[in-house]
């Protein structure tokens, strides 16, 4: 694929193409998945992507593969190793924030409520299809993610604002927002289908 056919945003940066052509728009069903990313993006907030995703492996070992049962004992002896750890952005409202989504995750679970099922919803259950031409065309919201972003906020969870969960809503294939001449346009929607 030449670079010129990829969406613009993951540049040439090989960790960022592969998660553009692997990752980026493809639907994520499973519910711990979810969990990772939407607290991923909450990092994210002020930072680039690619920051995060340089240290995602390092995340997982550091939150225990995001277990929402073992973050939601976190103490703050753990608080206070997450901040020193290097691997990890070193932000007490962030880490605090992960503790707390893991409440919410548990929180639904316990009313009965599937996580991917609770976000899905929002979408009907099926990824939006969008068809844009450029990049300037694609939003930073929706209605979609603003309602998303509300109701994860009375669930319980933080560093949800509408921009966030639109950025998750579009990594995890909730909607297709690789641009038509990308070729994971079409494989995005193969995949939504």
């Amino acid at each position: 694929m030449s670079e010129t056919q990829r969406c613009p945003w993951c540049g040439t940066d090989p960790l960022y193409v592969h998660y553009h052509d692997t990752v980026w728009g493809r639907p994520e069903w499973n519910p711990q998945a979810l969990f990772e990313k939407l607290c991923l993006d909450g990092q994210q907030a002020g930072l680039s992507w690619i920051t995060i995703l340089r240290k995602q492996e390092t995340y997982r070992e550091a939150y225990d593969g995001f277990d929402p049962e073992k973050i939601v004992r976190y103490n703050d002896q753990k608080v206070a190793e997450l901040l020193a750890n290097p691997g990890v952005i070193r932000n007490r409202l962030k880490v605090q924030s992960i503790i707390k989504n893991a409440r919410g995750f548990l929180d639904l679970q316990e009313k009965g409520d599937n996580f991917a099922d609770f976000l899905w919803k929002f979408v009907d259950g099926a990824p939006i299809q969008n068809h844009w031409q450029t990049f300037g065309e694609v939003p930073v919201t929706t209605p979609e993610a603003e309602a998303m972003s509300k109701a994860l906020k009375k669930a319980g969870f933080t560093f949800v604002g509408p921009t966030i969960v639109y950025a998750f809503m579009q990594a995890v294939g909730m909607v297709n927002d690789h641009l038509v001449a990308c070729p994971q346009h079409r494989e995005c929607r193969a995949l939504g289908n």
